[in-house]
């Protein structure tokens, strides 16, 4: 298993995200999580093989660590695009941009929340815009996970999410220019 292949080069997301970057974060992170899954899944299979709980429930934040980081980055490559195609204007989602309008406002007032939502992140995480479906509701919502958790929680599906790992930006940008490149990503 690798990483999904991307439905555009390395380079079609500059000046957003440099090409140093993705080569580095989807050629490289994101196969480093597959590869410690699938370790990690292969040595569960011997330790279930072989009776041994202590091994089995030793794995479990390894498999959760990892499944998550390969759960994570396949959903955030799906939400890239380059800025000049259609995908990237806010028309070719009518019915979300309408009830992005619904819940904040407008684009700009949810901007500010996600970026605020972001920034709040202590140490490691990623932001999601989420859609939350209980019962006969349906909203969207801004959540953060931590480390590499998956949105999990009952009703919630992630509609796109931020890495905000340092190894999404720390090449391309210094702690201080942090915040403009998040402005940028929304």
């Amino acid at each position: 298993m690798g990483a999904p292949r991307l439905l555009w080069t390395w380079q079609a997301l500059e000046p957003h995200i440099s090409k140093q970057i993705m080569e580095l974060h989807h050629g490289k992170h994101h196969q480093t999580y597959i590869t410690n899954l699938n370790a990690a899944l292969k040595t569960q299979a011997e330790a279930v093989h072989a009776s041994d709980i202590t091994s089995q429930v030793s794995l479990q934040q390894g498999i959760k660590f990892n499944a998550g980081g390969h759960i994570n980055h396949s959903l955030f490559w799906q939400n890239l695009t380059p800025a000049s195609s259609p995908e990237a204007k806010s028309s070719a989602a009518p019915e979300l941009s309408k009830q992005i309008k619904s819940t904040w406002g407008d684009e700009d007032k949810f901007k500010e929340a996600f970026n605020a939502a972001l920034l709040s992140i202590q140490g490691s995480g990623w932001g999601w815009l989420i859609k939350v479906e209980t019962g006969k509701e349906q909203r969207l919502a801004i959540v953060t996970t931590k480390d590499q958790d998956p949105v999990v929680g009952k009703g919630e599906v992630p509609i796109f999410g931020v890495d905000m790992w340092e190894h999404a930006y720390y090449l391309q940008v210094s702690n201080p220019d942090f915040a403009i490149m998040a402005e940028g990503i929304c």
